[in-house]
């Protein structure tokens, strides 16, 4: 049998819970993983309270989960490139993650650089491909001045790094008590809020080349009035918004690929990007957990330990 988490409806955090099920048997191409962490994040919220029936309707009882790291415990037959006790970073489709075993396809794991500790490995997928693909889409050159929206969050935290990296001047619009991490990664702070746009401006006198949207909430419309190419700006999460002014909308599915992933392993365990952990829970505090994360003030990610102790509770990281 296996730990997993679990709802049978629609609803806030208190439909979920943590069960005993079946431990999942690997088909010929897929792996079996015992889950040392899986990380959470906001889509599945949105999933699990229903607001996204129409794109990806549940089944009851839904599993929940995309983000994980693990050792590998058993391969299927058709399965080459990975053996028993591998350790390995990786995404299901088929929200599944938070559990102590989960089985995917071989192709959705990539191993875990020795470097990586396991709380960033397994928080690592949905927030690394997205902000991957969201700096590949607006394409910064080094000079250039990108700025980016959500800029401490899961996906922002990574996005500032990575378009830093490509040589650009970075704004990142976020809290003033985010203020000092963005400094410390290379990254000009702006803090949101009425009279951002007259910041902005002040912050990238002469333009600004590209923008990121990882928060939703008006910022696709700001930086069409602060005179961005439509074809640099690219949203995460403001679906209606970029259909409305023709900006990009690449996230975690144009880049949900094991390359990618291994790509943003490497840059986070040999520190050329730093992921923030904000909190790490056990399994059995999976409501605790995303009650935290609802509140959408936390400074990178929060992370399910497979290896807490069930009463263990809240654990602060850095």
């Amino acid at each position: 049998m296996s730990r997993a988490v679990r709802f049978d409806q629609y609803g806030d955090v208190d439909v979920l819970r943590v069960e005993d099920v079946e431990k999942p048997q690997p088909a010929a191409d897929q792996v079996l993983v015992e889950v040392v962490a899986a990380g959470i994040n906001p889509g599945e919220i949105s999933i699990r309270s229903g607001l996204m029936h129409q794109m990806w309707p549940s089944t009851f009882p839904s599993g929940q989960g995309s983000d994980f790291a693990g050792r590998v415990v058993e391969v299927g037959p058709s399965v080459t490139g990975f053996a028993i006790g591998d350790e390995v970073v990786g995404w299901s489709d088929w929200r599944s993650s938070h559990a102590e075993y989960v089985a995917v396809p071989a192709d959705h794991l990539t191993h875990k650089p020795l470097a990586l500790d396991w709380i960033r490995a397994g928080g690592l997928f949905v927030v690394g491909v997205t902000a991957f693909a969201a700096v590949r889409a607006v394409e910064p050159q080094a000079g250039e001045t990108v700025v980016v929206s959500g800029a401490a969050g899961g996906v922002g935290s990574l996005t500032v790094q990575l378009a830093r990296n490509a040589g650009a001047h970075v704004i990142g619009i976020a809290s003033e008590g985010n203020a000092d991490w963005l400094r410390s990664v290379g990254v000009t702070p702006v803090a949101y809020g009425e009279g951002l746009e007259g910041r902005l401006r002040q912050a990238a006198p002469s333009g600004i080349d590209a923008f990121i949207d990882t928060h939703g909430g008006g910022y696709v419309e700001l930086a069409v009035n602060l005179k961005v190419d439509p074809a640099r700006i690219d949203t995460v999460i403001d679906w209606a918004a970029a259909e409305k002014y023709g900006v990009k909308t690449e996230g975690s599915s144009a880049a949900s690929d094991a390359e990618s992933l291994a790509f943003m392993a490497s840059e986070v365990a040999w520190g050329r990007i730093s992921l923030p952990i904000a909190a790490v829970y056990p399994l059995e505090a999976v409501r605790e957990a995303y009650t935290e994360l609802a509140a959408r003030h936390t400074r990178g990610k929060i992370v399910l330990s497979m290896e807490l102790a069930p009463g263990a509770g809240r654990q602060s990281a850095g």
